[in-house]
């Protein structure tokens, strides 16, 4: 008989335990399978488990990583094929330890870089330290990378922390050339097996940074002023940037926010960008420096991308940059600079999307880049990826709570 009762309650609870989970079918319209695509949905749906905790599976019951971020909302990737949908699961239980592969961080040891990454690439942008140094870098910046573990953060160690500065110091006391060699062993412009910093930024807007017009003029963003960051992992990265106030004809206090989110599995970070104390729709255009004469490019105003592959590096490889857009362009197409900017900037010009920013609204595009020893054989490969994101924006996965 007590048999017979425990087993009513084990079948009781099992059943109240399968009431209590969300079913949410998440559907692909497309014809290309989106594989590991983060979905986003409200924290509403799971608010009956946060004093339990809970876990998300799939279809074969294996458990997948979620975050819930800033905004409130709640993230895990979803695998969905071509024309079909998939069922992901919510129930109480507790997660497993998944790993953190999207992070960044703050480096005052080296002029106030942040510097961020995924599973795919990472990417740096500068600091108050830098602009007050006099160098010129205003765009954001590359570092490839061929593993999925995080690893910008050992580079700086590598090269920034006590260690290796105490022994360069005391090898420039003694041997010169010891000293360059053990500068070039740690060095994160150097690849040591995982990748590298060798994407030259400068005067430049970078790897497609934004930056209001005066007429035909480009008028750049320095360094940011003020920085918080807002998710660190383990699926999501999010900054905020906001930066000392622009001269634009004649608002002189026109200060820039910017919020850069990177996601596990993409190539492509979102940015968000806003201006305070605009009075008047501005010219708006985002840039891919060109940094040699190249027909290897492409800029569609309709399609909403622009992209573009660096030179071939002998050793090192071939950048690929590109940016999708969601506003409307007024136009996309290489604009160079002249001969006296060209000498100034150290680059050709840069490949150009131009749209209309509107006061008070929030102008959002996805920009960043891809490796030619990581994912990518060629350019041409890469432009099918910016391509297919483009499309993909166009039509998300489609989202719907099955059962609660």
């Amino acid at each position: 008989m007590k048999k017979i009762v425990l087993l009513l309650l084990t079948m009781s609870f099992a059943a109240c335990a399968q009431e209590k989970a969300i079913r949410i079918a998440i559907t692909n319209t497309s014809s290309e399978i989106r594989k590991d695509e983060i979905v986003e949905l409200s924290t509403d749906v799971v608010k009956k488990f946060k004093q339990k905790g809970f876990i998300i599976t799939d279809s074969k019951g294996m458990q997948v990583p979620y975050q819930i971020t800033f905004e409130h909302k709640l993230i895990f990737p979803a695998t969905v094929n071509p024309k079909s949908s998939a069922l992901y699961t919510v129930s109480v239980g507790k997660p497993d330890i998944f790993k953190k592969v999207v992070c960044g961080k703050h480096y005052p040891e080296r002029v106030d870089d942040i510097a961020w990454e995924n599973n795919r690439i990472a990417f740096r942008t500068y600091g108050p330290a830098l602009q007050k140094s006099g160098e010129k870098a205003y765009g954001c910046d590359i570092w490839v990378k061929c593993i999925a573990e995080p690893i910008v953060d050992f580079r700086y160690k590598l090269e920034l922390g006590a260690q290796s500065k105490a022994k360069l110091a005391e090898l420039n006391k003694t041997d010169k050339k010891a000293a360059r060699q053990f500068a070039e062993s740690v060095s994160y412009h150097n690849d040591h097996g995982n990748g590298l910093d060798y994407y030259k930024v400068g005067p430049t807007l970078g790897a497609g940074t934004t930056a209001l017009m005066k007429g035909d003029s480009i008028v750049y963003p320095y360094c940011y002023n003020t920085y918080k960051i807002l998710d660190n992992g383990p699926l999501r990265f999010t900054v905020k940037l906001t930066y000392n106030p622009l001269i634009v004809g004649n608002n002189s206090n026109i200060i820039e926010t910017r919020i850069i989110t990177l996601d596990y599995g993409s190539q492509l970070n979102k940015v968000t960008v806003s201006y305070a104390n605009l009075t008047k729709p501005t010219p708006i255009l985002t840039g891919i420096v060109i940094h040699a004469p190249s027909l290897d490019l492409q800029a569609d105003a309709e399609a909403g991308y622009i992209s573009y592959a660096d030179p071939i590096d002998p050793v090192n490889g071939q950048i690929f940059v590109g940016a999708v857009f969601t506003n409307k362009l007024e136009s996309a197409k290489p604009i160079l600079f002249s001969a006296k900017e060209k000498a100034e900037r150290d680059a050709e010009g840069h490949v150009a999307a131009i749209s209309l920013y509107t006061p008070g609204t929030k102008y959002i595009y996805y920009a960043g880049a891809g490796w030619s020893k990581y994912g990518f054989k060629d350019s041409t490969e890469w432009n099918r990826y910016v391509r297919t994101f483009a499309k993909h924006l166009k039509q998300p996965l489609k989202i719907k709570i099955a059962k609660q």
